[in-house]
């Protein structure tokens, strides 16, 4: 019988406490209109599309002073009219049409003649002021809306439903399938506030299951009748966070990272409209670059884990997020698995071989974490000759003991202790390994020749051979180290790395996680789960052997988040590469330059409208003319000019490397998206606050 969560209060939203706002309730959330065929990165709940742009569109300040100017002069000629004061000749039409009958003794018809008379005179005059003072677009931009929404927008809660099969709040999938007593008790739930997002999302996760075959209807009917909005749930009995810190859409799979700013430099269509990341944008991979206390923690990583810790519950995600610990990814509460390296208190070991039994898969990304780095001034030019000395050890090693060696003992083979190889030599005697026997001789015979990795691997191997790590990385016992070969389920990992006093170390590790996920995630076996890497500094990490797994992470179903304090924390030969890699670029307030010149020259030019004015000082020969001009001179203090204006298209950068660096403001970022079917979205500048 799956776990069910707390009981809830009456009429209480399950989670509807936490969070930075409160939340709708579930009906209403489920019956709020999405924009389908919003472009990438845009927040589609309530999202309406802007009206195509008018390139004369007169400015709101401009708009309004003109049409209450209008009003004014229109009151003022009316009023002057009526008192006599412009004479009545506008009322000699009147006076023509009427026979002199009509206006002797107060015929009535003649009172009825003048005042409609008075009435299409004064419709004339509104009509005429009405277009010099633009009075149908104050109504179109300004009073029209405000009827709209109070009469087209009513609370969607009780807004009425066209039948069962048009209100998600129904179930109209279960329904169609015939599981009507399971759609039943869903929305009885649903509508007595003891469903949650998560739950919905979970139960129709489970449905989808179903609809692809992996499941039976006639189980996921029972399950949900016994269980109601609790069941399918997840492993861990959870069945929402502890906290919400951002705005969640469970149903569009997003979360909302701010609002993307009324700037000029930004696209019509996304001036104001809110912007977010789902796992169709994060799929391409994220690297965003800002220094310290530019919103990169905060205002993207922590929303982006939120988001995807919710979808793990909903049984759609796996990801692992990798901080230094104190970073404020989340609370310990809200993972499954939390591995504190380094840290007593932790609950949980680190598998340093990710669970493989492959030798040669081990050492392959053992060494890419040990010396990933400085694969590019070795001999060869990669780690290939770095994953042959490993292999060449941790082969005959688990032939001889049938698991990997522990970190002490991997440091001692590396450092030729003849003690250590020659016991190994023993035990694969013992066992009848000769082909094992072989690879470690040959190991042998290398050790101390040119160009030899052992010393260096060795050095690197001691930074995880301290006192601080004696109770990680172990592989004796009956202990079972995580191991990211797990990603097959909807888990939630946080790495915690000790980056205070073991900086290198720190590093190593981040370099060993981002291979390992690399390699199971494109391992799997089932890649129905969305799996995604958060590292929250990839300072270090990235190196060639990195960049082509997150390259291949797109068509695994998965991604990476990266953030960086600048891109000089990456090889100058990769910049460009990683910039290239990835699909979803953010560049935060602050950053120098250098980094801008990347990003401008990776987002590239658009071509523009531009327009050259050019003042002309008017020069008359007529008397009468130069008297005009020198009266307006006196009163103005400038000489009589006219203007002259050419209008063509350019193309320029769409942000320079200057703009950047100097004008995006404090809490805001630019950010272009790509969704793994290939569309992409303009770079735009997002609000981070908003």
């Amino acid at each position: 019988m799956p776990p069910t969560a707390p009981p809830l209060a009456p009429g209480a939203v399950p989670g509807a406490a936490h969070g930075p706002a409160a939340r709708p309730s579930l009906v209403a959330w489920l019956r709020a209109p999405r924009a389908a065929e919003a472009t990438p990165g845009v927040w589609t709940y309530g999202h309406r599309p802007k009206p195509p742009e008018e390139p004369d569109r007169i400015p709101g300040r401009r708009l309004l002073s003109g049409a209450l100017i209008s009003a004014l002069c229109g009151w003022l000629v009316w009023s002057l009219l009526w008192n006599g004061y412009l004479g009545g000749y506008w009322l000699w039409p009147l006076l023509l049409l009427t026979p002199d009958s009509w206006s002797e003794n107060g015929n009535m018809a003649y009172v009825v003649a003048t005042y409609t008379y008075y009435g299409i005179f004064l419709c004339a005059i509104a009509v005429v002021f009405g277009r010099v003072g633009h009075w149908g677009e104050v109504w179109r931009r300004y009073v029209g809306p405000l009827f709209r929404r109070a009469w087209d927008e009513p609370d969607a809660e009780a807004a009425p439903v066209a039948g069962a099969e048009g209100d998600p709040v129904e179930w109209p999938q279960l329904r169609v399938a015939g599981a009507h007593s399971a759609a039943d008790r869903l929305a009885a739930e649903a509508r007595a506030g003891a469903m949650n997002d998560v739950d919905h999302a979970r139960i129709d996760r489970a449905w989808q299951s179903v609809r692809a075959g992996r499941g039976s209807l006639a189980a996921f009917t029972d399950t949900v009748l016994r269980h109601g909005a609790a069941s399918h749930g997840h492993p861990s009995g959870a069945r929402d966070l502890p906290v919400r810190t951002a705005q969640h859409d469970l149903l569009a799979h997003q979360v909302r990272i701010g609002t993307a700013a009324d700037d000029l430099r930004n696209p019509y269509q996304h001036r104001g409209v809110g912007l977010a990341l789902d796992p169709d944008v994060l799929g391409t991979s994220l690297l965003a670059v800002g220094p310290p206390g530019s919103g990169k923690t905060g205002r993207l990583v922590r929303p982006v884990v939120e988001s995807l810790c919710l979808q793990a519950l909903a049984g759609q995600v796996a990801v692992v997020a990798v901080g230094a610990a104190g970073a404020g990814l989340g609370g310990d509460e809200a993972f499954d698995v939390v591995v504190k390296i380094g840290r007593p208190d932790s609950a949980y070991d680190f598998d340093l071989y990710g669970g493989t039994t492959d030798p040669d898969e081990a050492a392959g990304i053992l060494a890419e974490a040990l010396i990933g780095d400085l694969a590019a001034s070795l001999p060869g030019g990669d780690s290939r000759r770095a994953a042959t000395a490993l292999a060449q050890l941790l082969g005959p090693y688990r032939a001889a003991h049938g698991r990997f060696p522990s970190v002490p003992e991997l440091r001692e083979l590396l450092d030729g202790s003849k003690t250590a190889v020659g016991a190994l030599r023993e035990a694969l005697e013992a066992a009848g390994e000769r082909a094992q026997a072989r690879e470690l001789e040959a190991r042998v015979r290398q050790s101390g020749s040119p160009g030899d990795a052992g010393a260096l691997l060795a050095d690197r191997i001691a930074l995880l051979d301290r006192p601080a790590f004696a109770d990680f990385f172990d592989t004796t016992g009956d202990r079972r180290p995580f191991s990211l070969r797990a990603l097959e389920h909807p888990l939630r990992v946080r790495i915690d790395l000790p980056e205070r006093g073991h900086a290198e170390a720190s590093r190593m590790l981040a370099r060993l996680v981002l291979a390992q996920f690399t390699e199971c995630a494109v391992g799997r076996a089932d890649r129905s789960l969305f799996a995604c890497l958060v590292l929250d500094d990839a300072s270090h990490t990235v190196t060639p052997e990195a960049l082509r797994g997150i390259q291949r992470l797109r068509s695994a179903h998965a991604g990476a988040v990266l953030t960086l304090r600048t891109l000089d924390d990456v090889p100058e030969a990769l910049r460009s590469a990683l910039l290239g890699a990835v699909g979803c670029r953010m560049a935060c307030a602050g950053v120098t330059t250098w980094d801008g010149a990347r990003f401008a020259e990776v987002w590239g030019t658009e071509w523009v409208e531009t327009r050259d004015v050019t003042d002309r000082q008017i020069v008359s020969d007529e008397p009468f003319t130069k008297v005009l001009h020198f009266i307006r001179k006196v009163v103005t203090g400038k000489a009589v000019t006219t203007q002259s204006v050419t209008v063509r298209k350019v193309e320029r950068e769409r942000w320079s490397a200057s703009e950047l660096a100097h004008s995006v403001p404090a809490g805001h970022a630019v950010l272009s998206v790509t969704s793994v079917r290939g569309e992409g979205g303009p770079p735009v500048l997002v609000d981070l606050r908003g």
